[in-house]
């Protein structure tokens, strides 16, 4: 890449989706608000968000769950998983659901169930910048 009299200004284009894998839950619960945060902000700045829910998150993809989350001075869970779902999607772990007994007629309106192949093809299309909290 050469200086600002070549070619390149050194800036990179702005990604026109983010995918936000969140690994954590209730285990670490200031990690896991940054992602459900950063989603949420992401939508309702415009961003196409693909918030995907694995590991100890995957409980939030429950009806009541996101409720029961509570981190001080962080913003309801709840709250920010309608904005996430306003301007973009939430996704279930396929492997995640089924270890933990999760079927499509447990889970919140507007959550899918996907797995690894969906993820792949999200986070390898042109323009995507993926993130993992």
């Amino acid at each position: 890449m050469r200086g600002p009299a070549g070619p390149y200004s050194g800036r990179m284009a702005a990604p026109n989706k983010l995918v936000i894998k969140v690994t954590s839950g209730t285990d670490a619960p200031e990690r896991c608000s940054q992602a459900f945060t950063v989603a949420a902000v992401a939508a309702a700045s415009g961003v196409e968000v693909s918030l995907w829910l694995t590991g100890e998150s995957a409980w939030f993809a429950l009806p009541g769950r996101a409720a029961e989350f509570e981190l001080p001075h962080a913003a309801p869970l709840p709250d920010l998983m309608a904005g996430i779902q306003a301007g973009g999607l939430i996704t279930l772990c396929t492997q995640c659901a089924t270890r933990r007994g999760i079927e499509e007629k447990d889970v919140v309106e507007g959550v899918r169930i996907a797995g690894a192949q969906m993820f792949v093809k999200e986070i390898m299309a042109e323009g995507v910048q993926a993130l993992v909290y």
